[in-house]
């Protein structure tokens, strides 16, 4: 695993604090209900360069429950921050300012109830035993695969759990992602797919995030350091050439937050034939010299300066200078606060604590709405090209991968509104990742006490991994687009054009629709989605594929015209209905339903049951946004139902709009078969026929 100068800065103050001290470890409460989260603050003895390798630091806490069951979940590294809205650059922004010095953190969900007790472990040390009471609640569990019928989900109490929701992907504050998140709550969602993965534009565990350029224009001004010490480390540096004037401006990809009337010192050590001015509340010039020479240079925060501006470095003269060791930190010292100015920190094996204080919201926002997450986890450009083959690369993925699913079980398994890990999105399906998913796998099963669902996806569908023996589920990507011809302009067809293509493919799996929307060929945000106000393309996608064996409804991608347009209403009415649909144990296939009347119908059916819905092949999303047809009220049909089990069943007409029954009727299958007439209705109803 690669070590990393800035995690001997980020934890050289707690480490020093640490040695001081024995290890022990201090629950934070002393009472947690069944299934909820019990943290514990650990203090330990410990030298290391990078404190998110397991070879070098492999600090535990070790549960025993009342029954006596003993239960290892590793230890994790944790920076506090104080989060704030607050405006920048003319729009709000989150505010993230780190309080103290990272701890150690151990987190962890109890499953019984009584008095436990817990030690931390670091090699052959331990603490002193630790104690807390579990009492009585009412959480359902986790989310697994049916024990019942693989192709579903359900919690480990056995209620079924079929996923009604969209991604909301690209984090770049906690706070517009948990205002999405509640507003889906509240609609009666219950799923989110969440990107940890997403480089230097939003939040990701791993990335490359840096204050000197961006992955979709890597140009940046690193250099090997010019001293003969770079031939053995292959350090770099920064370097700014050129006539008197040249600037070099920093622009971290997340502002750097500052306290207003706070002393601060900018530091670092220059190198060269001139010298640097910048402005920190004042102009300040360091010369250069012909060796390494420190630079130290403090500034007060304004009155109202919340974030730092730049700075922007000039050379005094024409010439170069070299710039190494950029810190920013409180003046009595502190955390750094300009870590993505490291032209060193490697971009796998370091966890961006800003990036994993988000998530902690995120998962806590879903966890107060009813909200279950799957979220990605590895950054997919920085492992492609290392798993195009066996060797040493390949190795070092799995390795990296490895430590990444030890932190992810450690800091976020306790959560059971954590569906699932999601190793990749959109992986390239011809590489050949086999033993990648089985290692990672193998990592997860160890660490991951609670055992969440593992997933992948990749930029075809459907792909090898569908019958992995450690993925348990198969992801559908698919977009409307104008290549894909009239299944473009007809949502339902192009849903159940998917159902057979899986069905085909998948045995015994949940299929997740992950990804769903409308593009243009080169699979960007259709200009047409702006026609398709109401979004009729996702209200029939949803009806379809919950009712055509997915367990999950279509994932809309585009998050943000859904929030805008304030559209979560259209998840209302499939959610109302689909909550007492027995997915796990109804044994569904799909349903005998034959339609006499101007209708489609979409819908399963088990032995004594059957879920369909109706709609009018005159209501997609092209005749209604594009050709401007007026749906008119259907009447007059009727849909005969057979291979149900003879008895008396109840026929419940549901509004698809609104989730509410508008009418039923009591009916037998004298012969087997049960004819139904529909109520009149506009666009499209739903029917749940059950035996009574």
């Amino acid at each position: 695993m690669a070590r990393c100068s800035v995690c001997v800065l980020f934890l050289a103050a707690a480490a020093t604090y640490a040695a001081e001290r024995p290890i022990a470890v201090q629950p934070t409460t002393q009472a947690v209900a069944r299934l909820q989260k019990m943290e514990f603050t650990i203090q330990a003895d410990a030298r290391f360069d990078n404190p998110y390798d397991p070879a070098e630091i492999d600090l535990r806490l070790v549960l025993t429950s009342p029954a006596g069951k003993r239960i290892t979940v590793p230890a994790f590294c944790y920076q506090p921050f104080e989060s704030r809205a607050r405006e920048h650059n003319g729009r709000m922004a989150e505010w993230l300012y780190p309080v103290g010095q990272p701890v150690w953190k151990a987190r962890f969900a109890p499953d019984e109830t009584g008095e436990w007790t817990c030690v931390a472990v670091l090699k052959s040390a331990a603490s002193p035993p630790a104690r807390f009471r579990c009492t009585e609640s009412s959480d359902g569990g986790f989310i697994r695969v049916s024990r019942t019928d693989p192709r579903y989900l359900e919690f480990d109490s056995g209620k079924p759990f079929f996923a009604v929701g969209q991604n909301v992907a690209f984090v770049t504050d906690s706070f517009s992602k948990i205002e999405m998140i509640r507003k889906l709550g509240e609609n009666g969602a219950n799923s989110a797919r969440i990107w940890a993965c997403s480089e230097d534009w939003a939040m990701a565990i791993e990335a490359r995030k840096s204050a000197f350029g961006r992955s979709w224009g890597w140009n940046v001004p690193f250099v090997p350091m010019p001293d003969r010490d770079a031939y053995h480390t292959g350090r770099l540096c920064i370097r700014l050439s050129g006539e008197s004037g040249t600037a070099l401006t920093l622009q971290p990809c997340y502002a750097v937050a500052l306290r207003p009337g706070r002393r601060y010192r900018l530091a670092g050590k220059i190198m060269g034939d001139t010298g640097i001015s910048f402005d920190l509340n004042g102009q300040r010039k360091v010369e250069a010299k012909k060796q390494w020479t420190p630079f130290s240079e403090e500034f007060i925060a304004g009155p109202i300066q919340w974030w730092l501006s730049g700075p922007s470095f000039r050379l005094t003269a024409k010439g170069s200078v070299f710039l190494a060791d950029l810190s920013l930190k409180e003046s009595d010292g502190g955390p750094e606060l300009l870590w993505e100015a490291d032209p060193n920190r490697p971009p796998l094996g370091v966890y961006n604590q800003v990036d994993c204080f988000m998530l902690d919201q995120i998962v806590e926002a879903a966890e107060q709405n009813g909200v279950y997450l799957q979220v990605v986890l590895l950054t997919r450009d920085h492992y492609m090209w290392k798993l195009t083959h066996e060797g040493r690369a390949y190795d070092e993925a799995i390795a990296y991968a490895k430590a990444l699913a030890r932190y992810a079980a450690a800091r976020w398994g306790y959560s059971t509104h954590i569906a699932a890990w999601e190793y990749f999105n959109e992986m390239n399906p011809g590489l050949p990742t086999e033993r990648f998913y089985a290692e990672a796998g193998a990592a997860f099963e160890q660490f991951d006490v609670n055992h969440h669902i593992r997933a992948t996806s990749g930029w075809a569908s459907p792909t090898k991994e569908y019958r992995h023996p450690q993925l348990e589920t198969a992801d559908m990507h698919y977009y409307l687009r104008p290549a894909e011809g009239e299944l473009f302009k007809d949502e339902v067809a192009a849903v159940l054009s998917r159902t057979r293509l899986l069905e085909q493919n998948v045995k015994d799996r949940p299929l997740l629709f992950s990804e769903f929307g409308m593009t243009d060929d080169k699979w960007q945000r259709s200009p047409l989605l702006d026609r398709d106000r109401e979004f009729v393309h996702l209200h029939n996608a949803l009806w379809a594929s919950a009712l055509s064996g997915f367990a999950s409804t279509t994932c809309h991608w585009y998050w943000d015209d859904i929030h805008k347009r304030d559209l979560y209403g259209l998840y209302r009415g499939i959610s109302r209905f689909c909550a007492d649909v027995p997915f796990n144990t109804a044994h569904f296939r799909k349903c005998s339903a034959k339609v006499d009347g101007n209708a489609r119908v979409v819908g399963l059916q088990g032995e004594s049951c059957a879920y369909l819905w109706l709609c009018d092949p005159q209501a997609t999303w092209w005749k209604t946004a594009m050709d401007g047809v007026k749906p008119t009220e259907i009447r007059g049909v009727k849909v005969a139902i057979t291979g149900l089990r003879r008895g008396d069943y109840l026929a419940q007409w549901w509004d698809t709009r609104k989730g509410e029954p508008v009418g039923q009727e009591k009916l037998g299958t004298p012969a087997g078969a049960i004819e139904i007439a529909a109520p009149p209705f506009t666009r499209d109803i739903a029917v749940k026929v059950v035996a009574q």
